[in-house]
């Protein structure tokens, strides 16, 4: 029966290396590659052994590890599925347009996106995980890449750039499970080297130009799949599996364009993604003037203010209600939760240790006291807060935020700012040894106390931009340095 199975593929990939030697030269009518011949090429093989290999051991460890991070890696075991249909497709289809593209994209779309939406909402204890696989299906985008005009790295680059978008959150699981849990480490090992080395050398062997479509087939939107959808990453990688469900509607990589703010025409993947970028960066910017700058602020006293008298309760008022009661309060002894405060400028936690963790979410217009050592702080959709705190044993991190300042008394050793907008760290003599950590965040300022007390802070901006360059065979990055008052 093996050897029937071994002749029957062999057959099959004889005739697809035939036809894309061109077979059909002699002017006699294009052939078409069939489902079972595509799903037996040699590069299909070769992903199906890349899930085998890699994905395998992150799945193994997420069972292990259950909830959230199960359901997560299930999507993306789903994605990996939907890239290897994509595949077989694109051996039996012509290559599309933009709009047609945009068209065939559509069922890898859904799955990264239903992988980004289990990041929203209120933070999950898991969100480093959530975070680190919605971010890697990024580099599964690289079967988009049509040419050096189409507006994205080419598909080896594009799966690198992609990983070290979701390598910030892979090194927090990292740092935080190395001594806790070993399948939260073994998770996160197998989650990198599913990409690098896992789909970078797969892309470099076989894809490295981008998909090879078929010059003789259908339209790539007319042809239907008849093979099954793959088995899971634990199963044989050859083995039947369940069908795969019908393309969703598409959203990320629509080929519905709006209305362009240019009167010329987008162009390759542009076109593809113009429905998100639709927009005009600066729209509903202010200008700046002389009065706003820091500097001829006379509100800005060089700390955040603090009341002296601190409050353990607060009523609601009708801004906050919209969304949730405010709270302040210990959660099973070990977790200081302080949500939606609206307005509140004397809110004090002077009753903490060393093993508990404060977290702060969707406060407004409020400031934070923390009396005493803990373990860390997250300040997570908060705008326009401030935090005074002491010690912190671990890490401070500032996340999806807009205007936020932040105090350190005491010592800090590491301190993370991501997806923030305007973010003022003040540190104190015994935290400027602490390791400051930015992530797809601008306006970031440390401001650092003077050579003598009754000298003034002295203002850092933390760079937003970067010089690329190859050297020597290495890519040399450098914060690019600016000029002028």
């Amino acid at each position: 029966m093996e050897e029937k199975l071994i002749a029957r593929l062999e057959s099959a990939v004889s005739r697809l290396e035939a036809l894309s030697t061109g077979f059909t030269s002699r002017g006699v009518g294009a052939a078409e590659v069939d489902a079972d011949a595509a799903a037996s090429d040699p590069s299909i093989r070769a992903f199906d052994d890349l899930v085998a290999q890699y994905l395998a051991r992150v799945l193994g460890a997420a069972e292990k590890i259950g909830g959230q991070v199960l359901e997560v890696t299930k999507i993306l075991e789903q994605a990996f599925s939907v890239q290897k249909e994509l595949l077989i497709k694109v051996k039996q289809s012509q290559k599309p347009d933009m709009a047609g593209l945009g068209e065939f994209l559509k069922p890898l779309n859904e799955v990264i996106t239903k992988a980004h939406k289990m990041t929203e909402g209120r933070r999950s204890d898991y969100f480093n995980h959530l975070k680190s696989a919605a971010e890697s299906l990024t580099a599964l985008a690289w079967i988009a890449y049509s040419g050096k005009d189409c507006g994205m790295s080419m598909p080896i680059a594009h799966v690198e750039e992609s990983w070290q978008a979701a390598e910030f959150y892979n090194n927090k699981i990292l740092v935080e499970y190395r001594s806790k849990d070993p399948n939260h480490v073994e998770w996160a090992k197998g989650l990198k080297e599913l990409y690098l080395p896992g789909l970078k050398d797969y892309v470099k062997s076989h894809y490295p130009l981008g998909p090879v479509w078929n010059p003789n087939g259908k339209p790539a939107t007319s042809v239907t799949l008849k093979a099954p959808a793959p088995a899971p990453a634990s199963a044989s990688p050859r083995g039947p599996g369940p069908a795969p469900p019908p393309p969703p509607p598409a959203s990320l990589f629509s080929s519905e364009t709006s209305q362009p703010s240019s009167s010329k025409p987008k162009q390759g993947m542009a076109a593809v993604f113009q429905e998100i970028s639709s927009k005009p960066v600066t729209a509903g910017l202010r200008k700046v003037t002389d009065d706003m700058k820091s500097k001829n602020r006379a509100d800005r006293t060089g700390v955040v203010a603090a009341s002296e008298k601190g409050v353990r309760t607060s009523a609601p008022s009708a801004s906050s209600s919209k969304v949730g009661p405010p709270k302040l309060e210990l959660q099973m002894g070990r977790k200081w939760v302080v949500e939606n405060q609206i307005g509140r400028k004397d809110l004090v936690i002077d009753d903490c240790d060393a093993k508990q963790s404060v977290y702060i979410y969707g406060c407004k217009d409020s400031v934070l006291q923390i009396k005493g050592k803990v373990n860390n702080i997250t300040v997570d959709k908060c705008t326009k807060m401030g935090v005074v705190f002491m010690d912190v044993v671990a890490a401070c991190e500032v996340v999806n935020c807009n205007g936020v300042e932040m105090q350190c008394q005491g010592s800090a050793p590491t301190i993370s700012v991501d997806n923030t907008s305007g973010c003022q760290l003040y540190l104190s003599k015994d935290s400027l040894g602490a390791s400051v950590t930015t992530a797809k965040s601008s306006e970031v300022n440390v401001l650092l106390p003077g050579a003598g007390p009754d000298d003034d802070w002295v203002e850092h901006s933390l760079p937003q931009q970067y010089i690329h360059t190859f050297e020597d065979g290495q890519l040399q990055t450098t914060p690019m340095s600016h000029s002028g008052g």
